[in-house]
C-alpha cells in the first residue's frame, strides 16, 4: 500500500512539472516589433499543451516499476523487496517521463516562435 502512494505523489509530481509549458523564452527584440511577443508566445505554448505528459509520464512509471521488480526478483529479495524496488522504478520513470515531457514542450515553443520570426536566446 506505502508503494501505491508513493507511485501515485510521483506520477502528480511528475504531471505537474510535465505541465511547464509555461516556458518564456528570452528573445532578442533589436530591430523587432515586439508588439506581437505576447499572443505570439501564447499560441506556441498552447501548441506546446498538446504534448501527451501524463502518456509519458504515465509510460515511465510503468516500465520503471517493471524493471525495478525485475531487479528485486534478480537480486534474490521477498515479496515486500520486490514492492520497493517496483516503488523506485516506478518514481525513476515518472520522474524521466515529466523531465521528457518538459524538454519537449520547450523544444516546440522555441520552435514555434523562432517560425515566427523572433531570434531565440534561451
Amino acid at each position: 500500500m506505502k508503494s501505491v502512494k508513493i507511485i501515485s505523489s510521483a506520477l502528480f509530481l511528475a504531471v505537474f512539472v510535465a505541465g511547464c509549458s509555461g516556458y518564456r523564452p528570452i528573445v532578442d527584440g533589436q530591430g523587432r516589433d515586439m508588439s506581437n511577443y505576447e499572443y505570439d508566445l501564447r499560441d506556441c505554448q498552447n501548441y506546446a499543451r498538446q504534448v501527451d505528459g501524463a502518456g509519458r509520464t504515465g509510460g515511465g512509471a510503468l516500465a520503471g516499476a517493471a524493471f525495478g521488480a525485475v531487479l528485486g526478483l534478480v537480486g534474490g529479495g521477498n515479496s515486500s523487496n520486490i514492492a520497493q524496488a517496483a516503488g523506485v522504478g516506478a518514481v525513476t520513470g515518472a520522474a524521466a517521463g515529466g523531465v521528457s515531457t518538459a524538454a519537449s514542450q520547450k523544444q516546440i515553443i522555441r520552435n514555434c516562435m523562432v517560425g515566427r520570426g523572433y531570434r531565440v536566446l534561451d
